[in-house]
């Protein structure tokens, strides 16, 4: 079982999230795990499936010309401005597809947190379980939190890399972020994200290499666009 590893790509929000679902519904060889960076053509905040508009709106930045996309994945707010992002996919016909949540994250950032290492990088795994003093209703802003096996610094325990997940018939979708700002400015993330993926591939017992996109069928990615664009995605909590 091959990991494909798909060349980067700079969309808007909604193409983003559209481009990780369809990566997850439709990919054209289902049994593959399946990798990508992308960037991001504007200012840009995601949101957990789960959370209200309200309160979203209430921690943006008053800034113009924010896009916000509410993702597919749970989890908290995620500033884009100045982050590196990634999505993995793990199919149903995968072992790794019906292990606990806990261990796949876990998994998925061990192999973050030795890729940074492997650069000189400061990294290692939040293991700390205890309670916090101030009750979590529910998710909040990502990256004021370090959550259990989220990527911190082993100093400042700065949060440096989080990831929200969903799981249905069809595998499982990582949608992972890391902080630029959390990282030194020698850092070569082209290096990074080969390393990241190699990492990725053993630790999933797969071989990793290059592909190319799939050509979606009749207008599939501009429709899930068009869908993530709409008020009755965004809005409806």
């Amino acid at each position: 079982m091959p990991l494909d590893v798909l060349s980067s790509r700079i969309g808007g929000a909604a193409e983003n999230m559209a481009t990780d679902f369809l990566l997850l519904q439709r990919y054209p060889r289902p049994e593959y795990v399946r990798f990508r960076h992308y960037g991001w053509q504007r200012p840009a905040f995601t949101f957990g499936y789960s959370q209200k508009i309200s309160f979203v709106r209430s921690q943006l930045p008053d800034e113009e010309g924010l896009e916000l996309c509410r993702r597919p994945t749970g989890g908290g707010i995620v500033d884009h401005r100045d982050d590196w992002t990634y999505a993995l996919i793990i199919p149903r016909a995968h072992a790794a597809y019906d292990a606990r949540a806990i261990e796949s994250y876990r998994l998925v950032h061990t192999c973050i947190v030795d890729a940074l290492l492997a650069q000189g990088e400061r990294a290692q795994l939040n293991e700390k379980t205890e309670p916090s003093e101030e009750p979590v209703v529910g998710p909040g802003v990502c990256f004021d939190r370090a959550e259990r096996y989220d990527v911190i610094h082993p100093d400042t325990g700065k949060k440096i890399a989080g990831a929200a997940q969903k799981r249905n018939k069809h595998g499982l979708l990582f949608q992972g972020s890391l902080s630029r700002a959390t990282v030194t400015e020698n850092l070569d993330w082209e290096e990074f994200q080969v390393d990241l993926s190699q990492r990725l591939a053993s630790a999933f017992a797969v071989e990793s290499s290059e592909a190319a996109w799939p050509d979606w069928e009749n207008d599939e990615l501009s429709q899930l666009i068009d869908h993530y664009s709409t008020p009755e995605w965004n809005e409806f909590r």
